[in-house]
């Protein structure tokens, strides 16, 4: 029997920086064609021919309307605090970092001066602006923001060819959403606008792109941050293709998986593993109240629940089980000397989403080079580490720590999300993802997403009814209150009030 490897030099610090585990923030190549299935054509392959994908549209020519070519690496950030892509607004244009956001669906930039951005996007020196004169507030899992609701004109130097007309918000007031080091100054929302504010009939940012440059109703995201150290320099590279799939940005097949509903990109989780043990939990756990993909959440977050049961299998099957609470939600690090190399004491994780064909499933696994993610060096002998992955009470979301692991198309035509192995998920010329399947899902539910969910849009409508309810009960006792005295019942002696009639005949007394 082998003896488990030391930690030399293991050391548990509380993380005393803020932001460091803030869950919200809380990006000539060669176009290689896309790999032939393995084993014949698979059904559950959703991988079309070049220029046949269904709606969607494959690399194109670097002189056409839209080069999916011009942008790749149009994005710069890291997990920690997200990824931007770079935008030129308003009349003369006004040059500002935008992060990008499938967690949300408002376009929102800083309209005044603040002191955790270095730019904001002053409407005052824009001669095409125009306001709405319409508020807006928005709240998201850390921070929020209020601000008033305009249009204007955007051009994106990495993006798609042209001038277009989009609804912005600028950003008047806000409460921990700018974060301290931030190289980005307002926020794109690229769900879908059920999620709008103050309401779904505010025409989204991607929705206008699709309308006025014709593109299919799709784009795709790469996040390059595998392994590297989660510090807000801006230093990691990416990419937004919006229209469609460049095929050098991934390798081998693309996986689909079904939207459920389209509000967030909210998909269905079929179970979970650790180090090759499922879970065992009822699929139900992992999908409550619901489970997206979101870019704009840097770490893993599961429902409570799921991620007791998550940290409990790390903790069996880690070679190192002496780990203080603090690391696991967050509030400590864990430190090795730099000439060591922790994340081959630790587990895969994986998690199984259903295919299109609901009778198949597939899986996406990340290695621990994407959860034990390094932070800052202590002296010039130690690296420390965080943990990737957070509770949740609201959600199961696929964030940054997930997602950089994978090419991930969002294709809004077909209702569905795809997955694939990226290039750049790599640490050391290994590669720290993967994608297997089909596996059988004969052992699962038919359905494991809640049916009587109800959406934020449907709690507002429930909101405003009970508030409109509450308004008229108050408007007719005020009536009553007011009435004039002759109209009410005045006693005289003659009048005779018996058990029988007082309840009756003079209950407004």
């Amino acid at each position: 029997m082998g003896t488990l490897p030391a930690a030399p030099c293991l050391l548990l610090l509380l993380a005393g920086a803020a932001g460091l585990c803030r869950a919200r923030f809380s990006f000539p190549l060669r176009v290689s064609p896309p790999a032939a299935p393995k084993n014949g054509s698979a059904s559950s392959l959703q991988q079309a021919p070049r220029g046949e994908a269904d709606g969607l549209a494959l690399a194109s020519e670097p002189g056409a309307a839209v080069s999916f070519l011009a942008m790749v690496e149009n994005l710069q950030g890291d997990s920690g605090r997200g990824y931007y892509l770079e935008m030129l607004i308003g009349t003369p244009p006004q040059k500002l970092n935008i992060l990008v956001d499938t967690g949300s669906s408002n376009f929102a930039v800083a309209g005044a001066p603040n002191p955790d951005v270095t730019s904001y996007f002053n409407t005052e020196e824009s001669s095409t602006y125009k306001s709405q004169g319409t508020d807006v507030t928005v709240r998201y899992t850390q921070g929020s923001w209020t601000g008033v609701l305009g249009t204007d004109i955007i051009t994106i130097p990495k993006g798609i060819n042209g001038t277009y007309t989009i609804n912005i918000a600028t950003i008047l007031e806000s409460e921990n959403f700018f974060l301290p080091g931030v190289k980005w100054h307002g926020i794109l929302g690229l769900a879908y606008d059920a999620l709008a504010k103050p309401s779904s009939s505010v025409e989204t940012f991607f929705d206008s792109l699709v309308s006025q440059a014709k593109i299919p109703n799709v784009f795709s995201l790469q996040m390059c941050g595998a392994g590297m150290p989660v510090s807000g320099s801006g230093t990691n590279g990416g990419s937004l293709v919006m229209g469609g799939i460049e095929p050098s940005l991934y390798k081998g097949d693309i996986w689909y998986t079904p939207i459920k509903e389209e509000w967030y990109y909210q998909v269905e989780i079929l179970k979970l593993e650790v180090g090759g043990q499922n879970l065992n939990l009822d699929c139900r756990e992992y999908n409550a109240d619901k489970a997206i993909v979101d870019s704009g959440t840097t770490l893993l977050r599961l429902p409570q629940k799921v991620f007791n049961a998550v940290v409990e299998a790390i903790v069996s099957t880690s070679l190192i089980q002496a780990f203080s609470s603090g690391f696991w939600t967050g509030s400590q690090l864990a430190c090795w000397a730099k000439t060591e190399t922790p994340w081959s004491l630790f587990p895969k994780l994986s998690i199984y989403l259903r295919d299109e064909n609901s009778s198949r499933s597939f899986r996406i696994t990340i290695l621990p080079q994407l959860y034990i993610q390094p932070i800052l060096g202590i002296g010039q002998n130690l690296e420390c580490y965080r943990f990737g992955i957070s509770s949740s009470s609201s959600a199961l979301v696929i964030g940054a720590t997930v997602m950089e692991g994978f090419y991930v198309i969002f294709d809004r035509a077909q209702k569905r999300v795809g997955f694939a192995v990226s290039p750049c998920a790599e640490v050391g010329g290994s590669p720290v993802s993967e994608i297997e399947g089909p596996f059988t899902t004969a052992d699962i539910a038919s359905n494991c997403v809640a049916t009587m969910t109800l959406h934020e849009p449907m709690l507002w409508i429930i909101s405003y009814a009970l508030m409109s309810l509450c308004g008229i009960i108050l408007l007719v006792l005020i009536i009553l209150l007011l009435l004039p005295p002759r109209c009410q019942h005045r006693f005289t002696d003659n009048d005779v009030v018996n058990d029988e009639s007082s309840l009756v005949h003079h209950r407004w007394k």
